[in-house]
């Protein structure tokens, strides 16, 4: 990897650490961890994905969803539904409650993306607006690299 993918892999990186960060401080009240919001965000663009495709998906043991889902399933977030008594054959979706939560969650993010933007110099921000078609490609590539993953 040449000196400028490194660069910028750290900086999407600090990014990510940075927007975590920003969401809790912005919604301290927010009872759910990071890898609760993780499994909701997942299995809002994959309704009725299986516990094995949860952990593959988001690089968990398949115990730390079994205790995920268990807490929001507790909290009325997400139902299990099964054909049969067999626990491999569960299949997670999101409540109501599931879905608000990670409306609220991607909602905070947003606000948290237009504030910092709305502060940088507009220089920046036209810089940022044209680099739009990169970053959606990056965003597909990342994607499919997980897809890869996935059964």
């Amino acid at each position: 990897m040449s000196a400028p993918d490194t660069e910028l892999a750290d900086v999407v990186a600090r990014l990510r650490r940075a927007m975590r960060r920003a969401a809790r401080g912005a919604d301290p009240a927010n009872p759910l961890s990071v890898a609760q919001l993780e499994v909701l965000s997942y299995l809002a663009e994959s309704p009725g994905a299986q516990p094995s495709q949860v952990a593959r998906a988001l690089r968990l043991a398949p115990n730390s969803v079994t205790t995920l889902v268990n807490g929001l399933a507790t909290r009325e977030l997400v139902t299990r539904a099964s054909g049969d008594n067999d626990r491999r054959t569960v299949r997670l979706t999101l409540t109501g409650s599931g879905e608000r939560a990670v409306g609220a969650w991607q909602a905070t993010n947003a606000a948290i993306l237009r504030g910092a933007l709305a502060d940088l110099h507009p220089g920046w921000r036209q810089l940022l607006t044209a680099a739009l078609p990169a970053l959606r490609e990056l965003i597909t590539a990342i994607d499919q690299l997980t897809d890869r993953d996935r059964p």
